[in-house]
């Protein structure tokens, strides 16, 4: 399983044409190792190297004197965050010497809390996400897609646990405080413990709190961090013409199911049925997110909950349509697992609903489109593309 293997990447649109763009993504999902394959000619200033980034923190100015005259060659700046007044040198290259910047950061949400300049749509934004069970192919294992996450680098890993718990302590851990955003690396693990029970749950931040022995006002910032950087998500709910009362609280995600793994304490007390059925969820989120971004398909993303307790895991919508899919880990379907999705259908009748469970058969039944896991995954940007045909939901 773990052979080293390099996997082609879904991500294209970025070199579809010469224009400077931003590679946002968290850590570790790829973005250096894509850009340094695709642009093999580039000129690469990494903001990792000390010297550099000290020399450009103390004179970002001197960012053009390193692009030789006459240069009409892609500039990498890897790690753009680290030195976010570079983007005013950039902002006067592209206008003064027509140079192509390609440049990777962990957010651009924490670049504009900073007030700085994003080109005002002179570079173009795409994501990075984590490999995708369409770029593996027939190397995707559910199972371990499970377990270990889809980090790439895991994939060259002969121990992946030992990896995800560097992961976590030297991404997790240190990007908080090498960015500033907390100084009290104890109370930023308690927290990111006590996050792991929330994971692919509606998100109370009281209780988080609670959990981790800690404020609620320093709780919700941490929940921000981990937004700013990339690492987790808030999933709304699903309202629009809503015929029932609804839950309000979003869902809490993770960002990759191996990652959120390894933060979830294991132990006699801890039940297994619940982390995986968490886990199951948090895959069939990042692959649809991943998709719904390389595809360019303009899905807005939520979950749908009745204040009884009905659920539909991820609704998708968008000019294609609209898109209800539910995650069941069992092999074994019985009809209450459908339940969510009928009656969601029974309330958008365009939608295309999608049950993912983990047998072997595909089926259809009461207007629901039955699919093995793996199958569903893989097939992902053509049940995305293909939409709900005739949708009509608006307003």
């Amino acid at each position: 399983m773990y052979n080293g293997m390099m996997y082609a990447r879904a991500l294209i649109k970025p070199l579809e044409v010469r224009h400077s763009f931003f590679l946002f993504g968290p850590r570790g999902t790829g973005k250096t190792t894509w850009l340094k394959q695709r642009l093999p000619g580039a000129l690469y200033l990494d903001l990792l190297e000390s010297a550099l980034y000290v020399d450009l923190l103390a004179r970002p100015e001197r960012l053009g004197e390193l692009i030789p005259p006459g240069y009409d060659g892609w500039v990498v700046l890897d790690e753009i965050q680290r030195v976010p007044l570079l983007l005013n040198e950039v902002h006067r290259l592209v206008e003064t010497r027509r140079v192509p910047f390609a440049m990777t950061g962990s957010s651009a949400r924490s670049l504009r809390r900073r007030g700085v300049n994003l080109l005002a749509g002179r570079a173009h934004t795409y994501r990075m996400h984590p490999l995708t069970a369409g770029e593996l192919g027939s190397d995707f294992d559910p199972a371990a897609a499970l377990r270990y996450g889809h980090l790439p680098a895991v994939r060259n890993e002969s121990n992946p646990d030992a990896y995800l718990a560097s992961y976590v302590e030297t991404y997790l851990r240190e990007e908080v405080l090498q960015e500033g955003l907390t100084r009290n690396l104890a109370a930023f693990s308690r927290f990111l413990e006590a996050a792991s029970f929330s994971q692919a749950a509606p998100l109370n931040v009281a209780a988080v709190a609670r959990d981790a022995g800690m404020e609620r006002r320093t709780v919700a910032n941490y929940f921000q961090v981990m937004e700013d950087l990339l690492l987790a998500w808030r999933l709304p709910v699903f309202t629009r013409r809503a015929a029932r009362r609804l839950t309000g609280h979003p869902k809490f995600f993770l960002f990759d199911a191996g990652v959120y793994r390894r933060l979830r304490p294991r132990g006699p007390l801890d039940r297994p049925e619940e982390a995986e059925g968490a886990g199951w969820e948090t895959l069939l989120h990042q692959e649809v997110r991943a998709v719904n971004d390389y595809e360019g398909l303009g899905y807005a993303l939520s979950y749908w909950r009745t204040a009884a307790g009905a659920e539909v895991d991820l609704v998708a919508y968008g000019e294609r349509g609209l898109l209800a899919f539910e995650v069941k880990r069992t092999g074994r379907l019985r009809r209450q697992d459908s339940a969510g999705l009928r009656l969601f259908a029974r309330d958008y009748p365009p939608a295309k609903c999608f049950l993912l469970y983990g047998g072997d058969r595909r089926e259809y039944h009461d207007g629901i489109d039955v699919w093995p896991l793996a199958e569903a995954l893989r097939n992902l940007p053509s049940i995305l593309s293909a939409g709900a045909a005739g949708s009509s939901v608006t307003g």
